[in-house]
């Protein structure tokens, strides 16, 4: 473990027993984060993220493994601190605000053992972070959709936890919010100098958030990387397939060598004289420039970038030249 980690998972092993033995959710999953670090769990539903956070929070129990923050072991299969005691603050999808306490009791919830004047000055530096001061009296109906996620926020940094879960913190917002809110988020929580995990099922909201990005597939985490080195140097082909836009197919079809290569919209260009033909299924205009779909002989669909000018008509045949110098490659 390195001096400057904060939050460590070592093998971690977790599951349930049901009527059919024991289910496994999560298996053999380790990673590190540093003090200050955001990180991202990043999967489809059912992966296990959410799992994981459930476990360092102190919900769940470990069958293998060890969970270590700030150099204290917080969990192990044989001993498990209990979640009160772990200081670790978490943030859920839905706010979870107190709808009959106005912004400064919901923010001011977790500091009932600090003295009256200390909680006062705790929650008015707290609302200031988050830019709500003035809004102490009011109550989470008479808040936008960002103003709640901001007293949330406020509510679970109060006790000055050691690290922050965030579970989906941007699932109730529309899409247009979600952009400008990440954002503004990340701004704030490394203003604070916080130690983030959360989890996700939106690469849109990884990459704006997350320093390090984990993708996770039926409870594996297949790399932890920069948003960076995911897209371009992906370790798996499903860690390809899943970040960005892109196909994994045979490198035969399109005369790229042996193995599988990653075929990104921006790998394949029209060229009129290539031998590679393929008939195009789908063009849409995205502005400024288009992208559409198109099918290799062999039924494989592929997604491609247009660029401005005259577009091929949908079931038109076109061919395609390889304009990918560095592809990525995986084995067969």
């Amino acid at each position: 473990m390195h001096a400057d980690t904060q939050l460590l998972l070592q093998d971690l092993q977790l599951g349930y027993h049901g009527a059919g033995g024991f289910k496994r959710v999560v298996d053999g999953l380790s990673l590190q984060l540093g003090q200050g670090e955001i990180g991202c769990l990043l999967g489809a539903s059912g992966c296990g993220k959410t799992t994981v956070l459930r476990a360092i929070a102190g919900f769940e129990p470990l069958q293998q493994g060890r969970i270590v923050l700030a150099g204290h072991d917080l969990a192990s299969a044989k001993r498990s601190l209990p979640a009160e005691q772990r200081r670790v603050g978490l943030m859920f999808q839905d706010y979870a605000l107190f709808p009959h306490l106005d912004v400064e009791a919901n923010v001011a919830f977790g500091l009932r053992a600090l003295p009256r004047a200390q909680r006062q000055a705790r929650v008015q530096a707290l609302l200031q972070q988050v830019g709500l001061e003035g809004l102490e009296a009011r109550y989470p109906h008479e808040l936008s959709g960002g103003q709640q996620q901001r007293v949330a926020l406020a509510r679970a940094l109060a006790p000055s936890p050691e690290l922050l879960l965030l579970d989906e913190p941007f699932s109730n917002l529309d899409v247009d919010t979600r952009q400008r809110l990440a954002g503004e988020l990340r701004e704030l929580l490394k203003a604070t100098r916080t130690t983030v995990l959360m989890v996700t099922h939106d690469q849109g909201e990884a990459f704006a958030m997350a320093d390090r990005i984990g993708v996770m597939h039926q409870g594996r985490l297949l790399q932890w990387d920069s948003a960076t080195v995911l897209y371009r140097s992906p370790a798996d082909p499903l860690v390809a397939g899943f970040i960005g836009r892109g196909t994994v197919v045979s490198a035969a079809q399109l005369g790229a060598g042996e193995g599988r290569v990653l075929v990104r919209p921006e790998s394949l260009r029209p060229d009129p004289a290539s031998l590679l033909r393929a008939r195009v299924t789908a063009v849409v205009f995205r502005g400024p420039g288009s992208c559409g779909w198109v099918e290799l002989p062999d039924g494989e669909r592929l997604e491609l970038d247009f660029a401005s000018g005259p577009l091929p008509e949908v079931g038109s045949e076109i061919g395609l030249a390889w304009h990918d110098p560095a592809p990525v490659r995986f084995a067969d």
